[in-house]
């Protein structure tokens, strides 16, 4: 079983490092290239817009429906339909919601009508998350990994001949992308869900209040706390389309910049999904968890500093092998982001050990002033410098927050502080910092120079511990085992 997990696991990490970045990147960005900075602006304020509310299409309940397939599938099947039902009025919310601020907002006819398909886009993938938690429950990995990946899969294809092929003499459209993704996500959400029927049977279809709202009980302080994380990291595309003067082309600066970021941080998702259950397992066993938060702590920050040391002094060059227009604009944005990436990192990794350890009203309430704070500043910055100002913003924002958090921590549970890590990450910063300064990364093969002098560096200073990497690994599949 276990074997069967940790192969699961692989494919999963394997499919998402060839699928995705391969849509990130050779999909997502030529079709900026193709339509240029303004209009790709109009779609990623629409799109992050979306996401702002993501959380009251789903509530937390396809992370507790995992855990409940694991430990009682048959009473989890027997709900199916409950749950359908209760998951269909929360997207009438959801879209009420959503019109009604955008409304608010002064977007026109043909935001409006984009936002249409995004917001029946977060149907799909939320019901996607949702049908995946089954399969995950079920131990069915092979399957959840490949769902994973479907719809960026499906988009790779359909909208890769639209921007790679001769198909048409028309000049591509943003709207062809959003109809693209759309027609991608209801496939995938199609064969999820005829997966799913296989395994579970048509489901009886019925509203039951008590049922709804204890399941709504139980999953809201997840939900505010994902609601809460969510408006302060996706908040700023919005506020820049809506607040400069130039809005819809400063929007598309920040999402050149943004790209990247949003890329590492799905890895740095990955990471910290494997370190949660064994840290919420150590945590209720009550047995010492710091030598494996060392490790990560090390592991994931030390290649996060590394990664936003080399994106800073190569700004350009790195926007120029994605971008075809406006890479000047973009490298600010691009720089203080990258650099905010380390708070976000750490963000991820503390914030993990919090909610292993039920910390929720400190997290929700930690990320309520990290709203307050970054909604203050771009109010500030944004009119004046754009694209810039948001990405400062976030800098300032996610470092303060994982200031306060890792300070909550260090007295939570009586972390010390110890001389030699600080001298280590001291000295790997020297080091990358010196390489970055003084070779010049205008080929792959000095990328190559000093992507692997920073690797080997953090061997040097004992940031990697593969022993420990290991550790984490054979830990989380124990852990889904015991819940199986």
């Amino acid at each position: 079983m276990q074997r069967k997990f940790l192969s699961g696991l692989v494919l999963m990490l394997i499919l998402n490092l060839l699928i995705k970045p391969i849509a990130i990147f050779g999909i997502d960005a030529k079709v900026q290239n193709s339509v240029g900075s303004e209009q790709y602006g109009i779609y990623f304020s629409l799109l992050s817009f979306s996401f702002l509310f993501n959380i009251l299409l789903d509530f937390g309940i396809s992370n507790y429906n995992t855990k409940r397939v694991a430990q009682h599938q048959k009473e989890a099947i027997s709900d199916f339909g409950k749950m359908l039902v209760l998951r269909g009025g929360l997207f009438v919310i959801y879209a009420i919601v959503s019109y009604s601020i955008a409304f608010i907002l002064g977007w026109g006819e043909f935001e409006i009508y984009l936002l249409s398909f995004m917001v029946l886009n977060q149907l799909f993938v939320t019901s996607i998350a949702f049908a995946r938690s089954y399969f995950n429950g079920m131990l069915m990995f092979k399957t959840e990994a490949f769902l994973s990946v479907l719809d960026r899969l499906l988009l790779i294809v359909f909208c890769g001949a639209l921007l790679y092929l001769p198909i048409t003499d028309s000049t591509f459209k943003i709207e062809w992308f959003v109809w693209v993704q759309t027609m991608c996500y209801g496939l995938a959400f199609i064969v999820a869900f005829g997966l799913l029927l296989r395994k579970t049977g048509v489901p009886k279809l019925k509203f039951e209040s008590e049922f709804s709202f204890s399941l709504i009980k139980k999953s809201l302080p997840y939900a505010l706390l994902i609601l809460l994380m969510m408006i302060y990291t996706r908040v700023d595309s919005v506020m820049v389309e809506r607040l400069h003067v130039n809005g819809k082309m400063e929007a598309g600066f920040y999402a050149q910049g943004f790209r990247l970021f949003d890329a590492l941080f799905m890895f740095a998702m990955i990471f910290t999904g494997l370190l949660y259950p064994v840290l919420s397992k150590l945590i209720i066993q009550k047995k010492d968890f710091k030598r494996l938060l060392s490790s990560a702590t090390k592991l994931l920050l030390g290649g996060t500093i590394a990664l936003g040391i080399i994106a800073y002094f190569n700004a350009w060059t790195i926007l120029s092998c994605i971008y075809d227009n406006d890479i000047n604009s973009s490298v600010v944005p691009f720089q203080w982001l990258m650099l905010g990436f380390v708070g976000m990192a750490a963000n991820l990794l503390f914030g993990t050990l919090l909610t292993a350890n039920g910390s929720l009203k400190f997290l929700n309430s930690v990320s309520a002033i990290g709203i307050a704070l970054n909604i203050g500043m771009n109010v500030f910055l944004i009119p004046k410098y754009g694209a810039s100002g948001a990405a400062f913003a976030t800098l300032i924002t996610q470092g303060s927050v994982s200031a306060v958090q890792i300070i909550y921590c260090m007295i939570l549970f009586s972390l010390k502080v110890a001389i030699l890590p600080i001298i280590q990450f001291i000295g790997f910063i020297a080091l990358v910092w010196v390489l970055c300064y003084f070779v010049k990364v205008d080929s792959f093969g000095m990328f190559l120079v000093v992507g692997g002098g920073s690797f080997v560096g953090m061997f040097v200073f004992g940031l990697i511990d593969f022993k420990q990497l290991k550790s984490i690994l054979a830990s989380r599949g124990k852990e889904e085992i015991s819940e199986g």
